[in-house]
């Protein structure tokens, strides 16, 4: 790194896997683009309430970039994590495991830099206002490389990057002085898929934003509103730092219960929400659901649980023991809808998957992952494979937007 903003820092980079010696503030003040994920207390407190480790295959990597001049200083951070499986990550790469399987080679252990169980995008790769941001990137990014290559694993994965740094990542050998890679075969391969997100336009109340739909989808949502407000249910909103032991406990059984009715795991443990409860709470919602009818009325039969950032609301779990006609649209949406509209948030990405979201007012929008395959008859397979997929993608992405419930096209895209 020639600039001059970084001629007199003498730089290094170490991994670790622990968070716990590092200083809270100076992981946090890397943190520029408001993600509630990206914070330490998010994830230091995944760290140390055993939601990582063997039982689930996520073992933290932690790339930190060190201005060792005077006084050592954080400078720049990757959270990574050495996986044993693609559980938890939602860029399903299943099919690329199986290919390596056909061919006796082994695809796990990988390196992904993500947020565990967490299919929001933001920052991969932060850096300090000081340092010029391009530039730090790739030189974390190239040390993300080098360790995949000494450490023999399979490649480096960079999932729901911002589309700056996708850019800048899958740009990386072209950017890279003096480097004789050919460019029209990089290295690192993005791809596309398709999420769900609400935008607010401006919106002064809920019914302002069901003013923009059309009849047809406003008395749609008006009728399930209503299948909740008219029965016994009760919703309560509340921020995780307002909730005794008792409500954790309640939350964590209601999270369990959708991985009781499904397959898979919970990862997250009733420590675990305890502890963002008291040191994060502040930006967690939680809706918690009521039936008068029920033989413990102040027990909750439902409960939602979503993240506050700077701008953006972000939806992450549900759960239930009883079911009742459109709770989950209410809980999970439109209550999330309406806490963006009264404090101001821009963005309500409600999490993966779901196209029953687009009639409720949820814009088709790409989010992007990069991808480095260590082996380079796979990374050309899988290069291939990309470019034929990606333009379905956004086909798809694009075609969707017909489904959305809004009186005017440029509704969607403001």
């Amino acid at each position: 790194m020639n600039d001059s903003a970084t001629r007199d820092k003498q730089l290094s980079i170490e991994v670790r896997d622990t968070l716990a010696d590092i200083d809270q503030q100076e992981w946090n003040a890397l943190c520029s683009d408001g993600n509630p994920f990206l914070r330490y207390e998010f994830l230091y407190s995944l760290e140390c309430t055993n939601c990582l480790g063997q039982h689930n295959g996520w073992f933290p990597r932690y790339f930190l970039l060190w201005d060792e001049q005077s006084e050592k200083k954080l400078v720049g951070a990757m959270p990574a994590y050495l996986k044993t499986n693609s559980y938890g990550e939602f860029v399903f790469d299943w099919a690329w495991a199986e290919a390596y399987e056909r061919n006796n080679m082994p695809y796990y252990p990988k390196l992904v830099c993500s947020i565990p169980f967490t299919p929001a995008t933001g920052q991969r790769i932060l850096v300090d206002a000081s340092l010029p941001l391009s530039q730090t990137r790739m030189m974390l990014a190239n040390a993300a490389r080098q360790f995949c290559h000494s450490e023999n694993y399979s490649g480096v994965h960079w999932l729901f990057v911002t589309e700056p740094e996708c850019e800048t990542l899958c740009n990386l050998d072209k950017n890279t002085v003096g480097n004789s890679t050919d460019t029209n075969n990089p290295h690192i391969l993005e791809r596309n898929d398709c999420q769900y997100h609400w935008q607010n336009n401006d919106y002064q109340s809920f019914d302002d934003f069901l003013a923009q739909c059309t009849a047809k989808r406003r008395k749609t949502i008006k009728r399930e509103r209503r299948h909740v407000t008219d029965s016994s249910l009760k919703l309560d909103k509340r921020m995780g730092d307002t909730l005794n032991d008792a409500e954790w406990n309640y939350v964590h059984q209601l999270y369990q219960s959708t991985f009781d009715r499904k397959w898979g795991n919970p990862s997250l443990t009733l420590e675990f929400f305890k502890r963002i409860g008291a040191v994060f709470g502040g930006n967690v919602l939680i809706v918690l659901v009521y039936d008068d009818t029920e033989n413990e009325p102040d027990r909750p039969i439902a409960c939602s649980v979503m993240f506050v950032g700077e701008s953006v609301l972000y939806g992450r779990y549900w759960g239930c023991r009883a079911q009742h006609n459109s709770l989950h649209f209410e809980a999970c949406y439109y209550q999330g809808i309406e806490f963006c509209i009264e404090n101001g948030l821009q963005t309500f990405e409600p999490g993966a998957q779901g196209e029953h979201k687009i009639t409720r007012g949820f814009v088709p929008t790409m989010t992007r992952s990069a991808h480095y395959i260590a082996h380079p008859d796979f990374r050309n397979a899988i290069a291939a494979f990309l470019k034929e997929e990606r333009p379905h993608v956004k086909q798809r992405c694009a075609e969707l937007t017909d489904l959305l419930p809004f009186k005017h096209d440029d509704i969607a895209i403001n």
